[in-house]
């Protein structure tokens, strides 16, 4: 698979609810997985990867309001500040949907630095709500924003992938 936007060469088949929202609840798990040390300042968030890659492809399926309710969860599921996760994801839910049309005309390599912008306003909003409960701010964690955007494309395209397997399993 290229690194080219897949919106521009082919028509999409849409996506049903069930497939968007395991994704979702497989990325809340995969953000429960136990990081120590090192790897867990280098732990992607796999919530807000996923919810910017359904905000920018599906925005009016998954919006401000999903975001919340995920967020709500990944705070339960992580026992972290409860409202932290669903803050963060809801502003970031709001890039992805306002910005869609034009994160959608990049190709992947060009979304990276966009996606980037987006992922560096989350771990500020995180930084922050640490610095105002703790009184003091963890800078190792952006290492997180970066591997986020590191795995931006290998997840895209495997999305991108799954659902032309299913389309492909679907037209038999």
């Amino acid at each position: 698979m290229a690194l080219h936007n897949p919106n521009k060469t082919e028509i999409q088949r849409p996506v049903g609810n069930i497939f968007i929202f395991s994704s979702l609840i497989i990325a809340v798990l995969l953000n429960g997985l136990p990081w120590e040390g090192v790897a867990l300042m280098l732990r992607p968030d796999f919530v807000a990867m996923f919810l910017l890659y359904w905000c920018m492809h599906k925005p009016m399926r998954i919006g401000i309001g999903m975001a919340w309710a995920v967020g709500i969860l990944a705070d339960v599921a992580d026992a972290s500040l409860f409202g932290q996760h669903a803050l963060t994801y809801t502003l970031l839910a709001f890039g992805g949907v306002v910005l869609h049309r034009r994160l959608q005309m990049f190709d992947l390599r060009q979304q990276t630095t966009q996606v980037f912008g987006l992922f560096a306003l989350t771990y500020t909003v995180y930084a922050l709500m640490h610095w105002l409960i703790d009184g003091d701010v963890v800078w190792g964690y952006f290492l997180g924003c970066i591997s986020s955007t590191l795995l931006w494309i290998p997840l895209s395209l495997l999305l991108q992938g799954l659902r032309q397997l299913r389309m492909g399993r679907d037209s038999r």
